[in-house]
């Protein structure tokens, strides 16, 4: 049904509680995107979880709620991707036709909105239960965040920082 995909990819922020002697370690460590790529099964399995509660086979793109966006994209997918030796977040878009570079902009606001308070909130506030310990995966790193297009991700383009506008 969907003529294109739009992936849109994003910094992760993870948390670690590392396994001790007598239990879980009361200091969380924040690991790096290198270091995350040892867990990226643990957290698709536990995103897998999240989206089974999905009520139908559009994804989060059910909540765009500017009807002209709703109409051209038909999904959109959470995920994590390694790309570079390095885990990041990732948006896989379905869409019905091409965006224009408001509509692209409009779309990046959304993803930004569901990675900070919606999808990502729910997500990381549950832990993901690993070998080494606990681990929280959070799609928003308020301190280093931004938006890239796969594109942008294969030329080493700049970030699409939050709030900067989009050329379409």
């Amino acid at each position: 049904m969907t003529n294109e995909t739009m992936r849109i990819f994003f910094p992760l922020k993870i948390i670690t509680y590392l396994q001790g002697d007598y239990g879980l370690d009361d200091s969380p460590v924040e690991i790096t995107p290198a270091e995350a790529v040892a867990y990226e099964d643990a957290i698709l399995a536990a995103i897998a979880k999240e989206n089974r509660f999905f009520e139908n086979d559009r994804g989060l793109a059910e909540y765009i709620h500017d009807e002209a966006l709703n109409k051209k994209v038909y999904s959109l997918y959470p995920s994590v991707e390694i790309v570079d030796g390095e885990l990041w977040g990732l948006m896989t878009a379905g869409l019905k036709e091409s965006l224009s570079g408001e509509e692209t902009a409009e779309l990046l606001d959304f993803v930004t909105g569901q990675n900070s308070d919606g999808y990502g909130e729910g997500l990381e506030q549950r832990p993901i239960k690993t070998p080494d310990g606990e681990i929280y995966v959070s799609f928003w790193n308020h301190e280093n965040y931004s938006l890239k297009l796969e594109e942008d991700m294969k030329n080493n383009s700049p970030d699409l920082s939050y709030g900067d506008p989009v050329m379409g």
